[in-house]
C-alpha cells in the first residue's frame, strides 16, 4: 500500500479529529463508519490497494444512499427516531458528496447524450448507448434512477 492519501480521505481524517474534539458524537461515528468502509474496499481482494479520488468518492456515494434507503425504510416501518438517525448521518455524508445536479441540468445532459450517440432513433433501444455516456458525467450528482427515468423519457418523445 503507497503512502499517499487522496485529498478526500484526508478531509475526512482532520473533520474525523475536529469532531472529537467537539465532542459531535453524530458526524465522529459518521466519519468513523465511511473510513472504515473506505479501508474495507482498499483491503478486499488478493492485494491491498490505496483507493483513487473518484474510489473514495464511490465509497461515500454509496454509503450515502444506504442511509437514504435505511431513512425510507424506517419511515414506512414507523419508526421516526431511527428514520431520524441516517437522515442525520446522510446530512454529514452529504458533505462530501458533489453539488447534486438540477432536473435542467440532468435533461440538458440526456439530450447531449442522445445528439452524440445518435440514439434517438433507436428509441428505447438506445438507452444503453445514453446511459453509458451520461452516467459518469452524473456520478455522485444525481440519483441513477432519475437518470434512467429521463434517458426513458426523452427516447420516448
Amino acid at each position: 500500500m503507497s503512502d499517499t492519501t487522496t485529498p478526500l480521505k484526508q478531509r475526512l481524517r482532520t473533520d474525523l479529529t475536529a469532531a472529537m474534539k467537539n465532542r459531535d458524537k453524530v458526524r465522529s461515528t459518521t466519519i468513523r463508519m465511511v473510513l472504515s468502509a473506505i479501508t474495507e474496499a482498499e483491503v478486499a481482494g488478493k492485494s491491498a490497494v490505496e483507493l483513487t479520488e473518484p474510489q473514495v468518492l464511490d465509497v461515500v456515494v454509496r454509503e450515502a444512499k444506504k442511509r437514504r434507503e435505511a431513512e425510507e425504510a424506517f419511515v414506512a416501518a414507523g419508526r421516526p427516531e431511527l428514520a431520524e438517525k441516517e437522515h442525520a448521518e446522510a446530512a454529514v455524508l452529504a458533505d462530501y458528496l458533489p453539488q447534486p445536479l438540477s432536473a435542467a441540468e440532468v435533461s440538458r445532459l440526456v439530450a447531449e447524450a442522445i445528439a452524440t450517440t445518435g440514439a434517438g432513433e433507436l428509441g428505447l433501444k438506445g438507452m444503453g448507448k445514453v446511459m453509458g455516456l451520461v452516467t459518469p458525467q452524473t456520478k455522485g450528482k444525481a440519483d441513477g434512477g432519475e437518470v434512467a427515468a429521463e434517458v426513458r423519457r426523452q427516447l420516448q418523445a
